[in-house]
Order: C-alpha cells, then structure tokens, then sequence
C-alpha cells in the first residue's frame, strides 16, 4: 500500500515520563503508519509502550510527567502532536475514536448508557439533545445490544462486561471517526464474547470504511483481525510488515520468541510452551544497543550497538517487510538465509542456513 494513501503516519515518536527515580523512557523513536479501511495491530508483551504510543496521538498522557520530546504524528498529513482540531474538526473523539481497555473504569457510572454515546454527538457533531439521544439508540442497536432504547436508559452497573465493551464501542464510533483506537477490547471477556467483538469490529469496519489500530498481546486476536503487524519490545518496533509476513516470515527473535510461547490447538503438534527467558529492559537506562540482546539466543557482540532497519521485501513506494535485527544486515557473519519457527520439530527457535552465533 503507497505511503500517499496512508491515512495516520507516525515518525520517530519519543515519549517520556519524570519520576522520583528518573526517566523513564517509555517510548523510544516509534514509526508506523495505517490507511483507511486498513487494521494494524500493534503487539508485544505488557509495559513495551503499546498503550502510552496510542493515547500520546491521543493527548491523553498526563503532561507532566509526561511529554512528547521528539516524533510526528500527521492525520491526512497534517500534524496532529500537541494540536485538539485540524481542518475545524476535533481530533479526539471525532477524527480519531478510541475503545479503552476497562470499559468498567472507562464509562461514568453516574450517567446512563444512552447520555454518555449522546454526549459527543452533542459537543462534536451539535445534534440537540432529542436527536443525540435518537442517535444513540440507533448506535446500541448497530453494536447488538437488544431493547436498546431500553438499555440507553441504564446505568454501567446494570451491563455486563460484554455488553459493556459494546457500549464503548458505540461510543468510540458515535461521530464516524475515521480512525478507530482498540486497546485491548477484548481483556477479561470470554471467548465467546470476544468472538462477537471481534466480528462486530470488522463489520463496522466493513460498513464505515475506518482504518483499525489495535492494541493487543493476543497473537490469536492479531491472526483473525489484521492485514498489517508492528511488533514492540522495549518502546520500539522491531518488526513491521504484513499479518503474513509476521507469522509466516518471522524475521526478528523477539517475534519467534513470541509465536513459540503461544499455544497450539492442532493435535498434531505436541510440544512444551517455550517461554522467553529473562525480562524487558529497565526503560530509566534503556541498553544503547538491541533491547533484546540479553534475552536473544542469537545475540552476537555487534548487538550491543543499536540494529539498522533492513527491509526484506523492498518493493518501491510501498510498506514492506522489515526487522531491527544485526541478524539480517549484509555484514552479518551469521547472516541466515530464513529465520523460521519449526512447529512441529519439537526444536523451537531455529536459523536455517547459518551457524550459531558467536
């Protein structure tokens, strides 16, 4: 997909937080980008910076102690970073939408389901109080929640967490967005309600045409519901590229380490879970070379410098295939011909075509 058409283009963003006992730094140089109609889920195991990339586009990281010191952000290539309106139109709330991860914390238990989906509506699109409330039952009924005129009448305590997620939803996408923000919207639901999350998310998509960014350390959710992939790992991406190429493709250890920890429902692989030993980086004083080194079975003593991109599906004007890794620089000594994840050799972690690494 050519860059033209990217909806939201992230460049170099670096967010920071001051504590007692220093910086710490969150998020460290992030690029990525999504078009319109398109799903980008971003993964990586808790505390890699997912959420505080997301809600930093947002402004809802709280400055202080936190601040943005370096990147850009353009929405239909303007720029977006310490700005509430472009074009005369809210950004929050109206451009882009956001499905937070506890819908339990996230909606006012003082209000009823139907005037917190109106409330926008009001603020951003200026219906009157009658249409917003006509509005916001027409949304409930959009999202599958039955007699939703008269759920819009009740409070977030009479909701279960399913339907809950569904009024979040309905929310997040009241004033048309064309960005939808899913962080995690499918935490502490069980599987058959995150099933019907999930296909409610793409048929939205479907109807609205909005580009999907999603939050989320399920590789399970990730398989059913992207086209594209950003991996995280210690607030960086390490890999980018498309839901093939990252789970068929796999190109950086930290990837591989995360496929070989997920569990398998095919009866014919019978293998332990390898989990990945170790543990993230301190972000007060991030390594200055590959955060993941320490963890990393390939490490080689050039990892301590920090890896350059190498693209390894270069096709001109479009969004390929990439990994920070020194395992695929043209210089490396162990460089191997595919970085694979055996299923079923019962072997893990494999490099085809080159020696161990020193």
């Amino acid at each position: 997909m050519s860059q033209a058409q990217d909806l939201l283009t992230v460049e170099n963003l670096t967010v920071e937080f001051d504590t007692y006992g220093g910086v710490v730094q969150a998020v460290r140089g992030v690029d990525f980008s999504v078009s319109g109609g398109e799903t980008l889920a971003i993964v990586g195991e808790s505390g890699c910076g997912k959420s505080v990339t997301v809600q930093s586009l947002m402004g809802l990281i709280p400055t202080p102690p936190g601040r943005i010191t370096r990147g850009s952000a353009r929405l239909h290539g303007q720029e977006i970073l310490g700005r509430s309106r472009i074009d005369g139109r809210e950004i929050r709330g109206a451009q882009i939408g956001m499905i937070f991860q506890d819908p339990m914390t996230s909606l006012n238990p003082t209000m009823t389901i139907g005037d917190q989906i109106a409330e926008p509506l009001q603020v951003h699109k200026g219906l009157s109080r009658r249409d917003a409330a006509r509005e916001a039952v027409r949304l409930l009924e959009m999202t599958r929640i039955p007699e939703a005129a008269k759920r819009a009448k009740q409070y977030p305590f009479e909701f279960s967490g399913g339907m809950l997620q569904r009024a979040m939803i309905a929310m997040a996408i009241a004033c048309k967005p064309d960005i939808l923000i899913a962080d995690e919207p499918t935490t502490a639901l069980d599987v058959t309600i995150q099933a019907q999350i999930l296909d409610l998310l793409q048929d939205l998509q479907r109807e609205t045409g909005m580009a999907i960014v999603l939050i989320t350390h399920d590789l399970g959710v990730v398989a059913r519901m992207a086209d594209s992939v950003a991996v995280m790992y210690a607030g960086k991406v390490v890999e980018r590229g498309s839901v093939d190429d990252v789970f068929y493709r796999s190109a950086h250890p930290y990837t591989l380490g995360l496929r070989a920890a997920m569990p398998s429902n095919d009866p014919a692989i019978k293998q332990n879970l390898q989990p990945i030993e170790g543990s993230p980086p301190d972000l007060f004083s991030p390594p200055p070379g590959c955060g993941y080194a320490p963890r990393c079975p390939h490490a080689m003593k050039v990892c301590c410098q920090q890896p350059e991109e190498t693209r390894l599906s270069d096709v001109e004007g479009v969004r390929g295939h990439a990994s920070h890794c020194w395992l695929h620089h043209e210089k490396s000594p162990n460089k191997p011909s595919e970085l694979y994840f055996s299923d079923r050799s019962g072997k893990g972690l494999e490099i085809k075509g080159a020696e161990a690494n020193s």
